[in-house]
């Protein structure tokens, strides 16, 4: 259902994709004890459990109280309200018991399917339930939160024994030019949806822009690729950085993405929740903030695309002057088409997914690793903000730079070539990697 953009889920669509995201929030944490739960493992994290009240209380609020009348709120007063209580306090608060906290979600989730079965579902008249967009809303909110939780889970220690349940296939090669890049012809191009059953307010309106040629990376820049930066002193040569990026990675003293170590060998040794193992050179980069990729870029001869540059570059097709939803076209993706969804727990090496090709030959667009680009977060032009502006409205601006393309953790139903995420600059417990472009 929630990737079907346009069709109005029926009642019983609405239950079984309602189930399917509890049931895998549910597992993210069924082997994970109480005590760390409520333990805040880093202060860039919540509790976990501080997620799952805030998974209940967003679904009470937009399924229940917001749904018959005016919007009330956009993030519900109280201890689940991400902006009276941001997540340097969260470790602070008096939460609930894992049990309580399970009850609740169960509780609220059953008050939902009562209202739906009794003919609170999809309806014409109103936008907000036209095409079933706030049940995707909140199943998308809920999918979002699965991967906070695994960026929480990945900080934690003792280490997250991760329930792996599939393995990503081994790697293919991918076609380019010599230095590893695709050409895209540059004109106009069209830039985010006029879709109004899943696309949240930041990705619309569609609005056509002007592109001049570039060439970028055939996929994401790899570990190898980046040792290589590294070897070269990357992290010991200020000119590859800008002002602020060198202050930073003296303060936080960075010289290798997080969770690398380099062992006496020389090797590098990195780590995904339990498994630890040595850095493959195949795999795409993780775990670098903004200010790495941009030295990285620099270092390479090139430049971070903009979001506008990624778009075109995954979903547009110049031979026909039309748009596609996702690289390979405008089917969801399924296990096969992207390393998308977390019970691989890791990035799948380059070429592995042959069918995740964008029409001008770009690899891996969609999933293993978000893609930092240069822009900063800002609205469309036209942009209207709905249903509530906490979303996105209150992080426009300059402090917040876009990522494009979704992670290995990241749910299918969360995720399209239109997706906007966004986070400071120098984060790195996201599951972040990039890919360079070049002026043509």
């Amino acid at each position: 259902m929630t990737s079907t953009h346009g069709h109005a889920p029926s009642a019983r669509e609405l239950a079984d994709e309602l189930l399917e995201a509890r049931t895998r929030t549910l597992l993210l944490v069924a082997s994970v004890p109480e005590a760390e739960l409520m333990a805040q493992h880093n202060k860039l994290m919540s509790p976990i459990v501080w997620d799952l009240g805030h998974i209940a209380h967003f679904e009470e609020l937009w399924l229940i109280r917001n749904l018959e009348g005016p919007v009330e709120f956009g993030e519900m007063p109280g201890m689940f309200n991400p902006f009276e209580n941001p997540r340097s306090v969260r470790g602070k608060l008096q939460l609930p018991g894992l049990g309580d906290s399970l009850d609740n979600l169960a509780l609220t989730r059953q008050r939902v399917l009562a209202h739906v079965a009794n003919g609170g579902g999809p309806r014409d008249d109103d936008p907000l339930v036209r095409d079933g967009y706030v049940y995707r809303m909140v199943l998308q909110h809920e999918y979002q939160h699965n991967e906070t939780i695994l960026q929480a889970l990945q900080l934690k220690e003792p280490f997250y024994r991760a329930p792996r349940a599939i393995a990503p296939p081994p790697g293919a090669p991918v076609a380019a030019d010599a230095d590893g890049m695709v050409r895209f012809p540059g004109g106009a191009v069209e830039i985010g949806t006029d879709d109004r059953s899943a696309a949240y307010d930041n990705e619309r309106p569609r609005h056509r822009v002007e592109l001049k040629p570039f060439r970028i990376g055939a996929w994401p820049v790899t570990n190898g690729e980046y040792q290589r930066f590294i070897a070269d002193g990357g992290y010991a040569r200020p000119e590859l950085w800008s002002e602020a990026g060198w202050a930073w990675r003296q303060e936080a003293e960075l010289v290798a993405p997080q969770f690398w170590q380099q062992e006496d060998d020389g090797a590098w040794m990195t780590r995904s929740m339990d498994r630890e193992m040595e850095v493959d050179p195949q795999r795409p980069v993780c775990h670098v903030c903004w200010h790495e990729a941009e030295a990285y870029a620099r270092w390479a001869g090139g430049r971070l695309p903009t979001e506008q540059e990624w778009e075109a570059a995954a979903t547009w097709d110049p031979s026909t002057g039309t748009k596609r939803v996702y690289p390979w076209g405008d089917e969801p993706p399924s296990p096969l088409d992207a390393n998308l969804d977390q019970l691989a727990f890791e990035a799948a090496q380059v070429g592995a997914y042959p069918r995740n090709v964008s029409p001008i030959g770009c690899y891996g667009m969609i999933g293993d690793v978000w893609e930092w680009t240069s822009s900063d977060f800002a609205p469309y032009p036209g942009y209207e903000t709905f249903p509530y502006r906490e979303y996105s409205e209150v992080f426009f601006g300059p402090d917040y730079k876009v990522l494009r393309g979704g992670s290995w953790a990241t749910r299918p139903g969360a995720i399209r070539g239109t997706f906007r995420n966004w986070d400071y600059p120098i984060r790195r417990q996201i599951f972040s990697g990039f890919r360079i472009v070049r002026d043509d």
